[in-house]
């Protein structure tokens, strides 16, 4: 080997024998690779791929709903970058990469993924057949229905953890006003173990929770009167009724799912099919190539022309002409078992109970639901209580200093310090400790201000509030009652029709 200048001459550079501290520990190799095996499982399964019964979001959904509402992007105020929301919800919560954030994202405001988007988008966020443009390109805000799911997070009502570096707090569970896991379902594989829900409709959902309120014992033929079967946001045909009472009773069933199609005349001439709606995940693009691979390779008959006229205004809209002399029904019959116009549909409603994975049926995902939101309007109450009673502590003292504000100012001014006023007010007015520091806090301009009639109404309104939530916290009835209460607001104001159909009676 060549030797430059600066070092020729001289001895080889390297560690000496016992220069370094430290030594090689032996360690036995099956029982490290077990070790750090179960510690990877354990990190998929609870912090990765597994939805929360009560909220049913995973972590990364519920990160990014909570710092979007922690960074004020409600629905009236206006959209900002995707990018901005990632790099936020990477930087404080979530640091597994922007990727897998934005796919998040993506995702919650995607109409044809979820029943009730809790993302309101701005831009290209992909098709059933394309992927979204870029964060950069995209913009981003809170849905309606996702204020729904944050609202009253800061009253107490969850309980919150530290960040991953220990030095932010984030929701463990969002207060969650409706059953989130039916009404938007969801897909996730962990370690071991998997999860895939099927999307449900929210009107029909809340009457289902809300029968349950009032009879704890329903049966599941009683809640399936109110939920029939799934409602997929891309519609279709629902087949197979026993495999969604099994998936109901039990957690895991499949069914399939057709396409819905118009049989008629698409020229003067000649009959077609239109296919309106496909099968939940199933884009036209997919559907069209597989019809002409199949016509092309003379597997299926009868097909002359295949157009797709789908856009993002009128919704899946592909024509399928038909030869003279071709039944259309034998045709269609075909399609439904060669192609993707008929999809299998497996539930597999796995999601974590207390911290632990379990495999729930309709009736307990209904339940953990609803004593989730018993939990946490007793919190929200209790919080509320505390706060106006605090409040109408401060009220009392205000009324009892703006009776003679001159004397106040004086007092205040002709003290030397803060601790020989506070003693001066609450002497002569006869305040508390509270009472005092808050006037003293108070700047003079505010003090002068105040006025005597929106104190004494505030304080009537404090004590009506008072008096109303022991009521409601005694009584575990009408908790549930304010639950269901809850329910029907939330399901005036986003609950739409249903748009997949059911074949066959429940």
């Amino acid at each position: 080997m060549a030797t430059t200048r600066a070092t020729k001459g001289k001895k080889p550079v390297g560690p000496k024998p016992g220069e370094y501290p430290g030594k090689i520990i032996d360690i036995d190799v099956a029982s490290e690779m077990s070790g750090s095996f179960l510690e990877y499982a354990y990190s998929v399964i609870y912090s990765r791929a597994l939805p929360d019964a009560r909220d049913g979001l995973k972590p990364v959904h519920r990160r990014i709903l909570h710092q979007m509402a922690d960074m004020g992007l409600r629905p009236d105020r206006g959209h900002v970058k995707s990018a901005r929301v990632v790099g936020e919800v990477m930087g404080k919560l979530h640091p597994h990469g922007d990727g897998a954030i934005y796919d998040a994202l993506v995702r919650m405001a995607q109409s044809f993924s979820m029943r009730l988007p809790l993302i309101d988008g701005h831009g290209n966020f992909g098709s059933l057949d394309a992927g979204p443009a870029a964060m950069r390109y995209t913009e981003a805000r809170l849905a309606l229905p996702a204020m729904a799911m944050v609202a009253e997070a800061d009253e107490n009502t969850v309980d919150f953890g530290s960040n991953y570096d220990g030095q932010l707090l984030e929701p463990l569970v969002l207060p969650a006003a409706y059953p989130n896991l039916l009404v938007n379902g969801g897909s996730g594989i962990a370690v071991g173990m998997a999860t895939n829900m099927a999307p449900h409709n929210l009107g029909e959902v809340i009457a289902a929770t809300k029968y349950l309120i009032e009879n704890p014992n329903a049966t599941l033929k009683q809640l399936m009167k109110f939920v029939p079967g799934p409602d997929f946001p891309t519609g279709g045909e629902l087949v197979g009724i026993e495999g969604v009472r099994e998936a109901y009773a039990t957690g895991k069933g499949s069914f399939k799912v057709r396409a819905r199609v118009e049989i008629g005349k698409v020229t003067s001439r000649k009959m077609g099919i239109t296919i309106k709606e496909l099968p939940f995940t199933i884009g036209p693009e997919k559907v069209v190539e597989r019809i002409a691979d199949l016509a092309k390779a003379k597997k299926i008959s009868g097909i002359s022309d295949i157009i797709d006229l789908t856009d993002g205004k009128t919704g899946t809209n592909v024509v399928i002409e038909l030869k003279n002399g071709f039944e259309p029904d034998q045709v269609l019959e075909q399609l439904f078992k060669l192609t993707p116009m008929e999809d299998a549909f497996s539930i597999n409603a796995v999601a974590l109970v207390n911290g632990r994975p379990q495999t729930l049926g309709l009736k307990e995902l209904l339940q953990v639901f609803v004593s989730h939101r018993i939990e946490v309007v007793r919190r929200r109450s209790e919080f509320r209580k505390a706060k106006a009673q605090a409040r109408l502590t401060l009220v009392d003292g205000l009324l009892k200093a703006i009776i003679d504000i001159d004397k106040v100012i004086k007092i205040i001014r002709g003290s030397d310090d803060a601790s020989i006023a506070k003693e001066s007010l609450m002497k002569s007015f006869k305040l508390n400790d509270e009472q005092a520091t808050y006037i003293l806090d108070m700047p003079l301009r505010r003090l002068t201000k105040l006025s005597k009639l929106e104190l004494e109404t505030e304080q009537k309104e404090l004590s009506t509030t008072i008096a109303t939530l022991p009521t409601l916290l005694k009584s575990e009835d009408n908790i549930r009652k304010q639950v269901s209460e809850e329910l029907t607001a939330v399901g005036k104001s986003f609950a739409t029709p249903r748009k997949t159909t059911i074949l066959g009676t429940v």
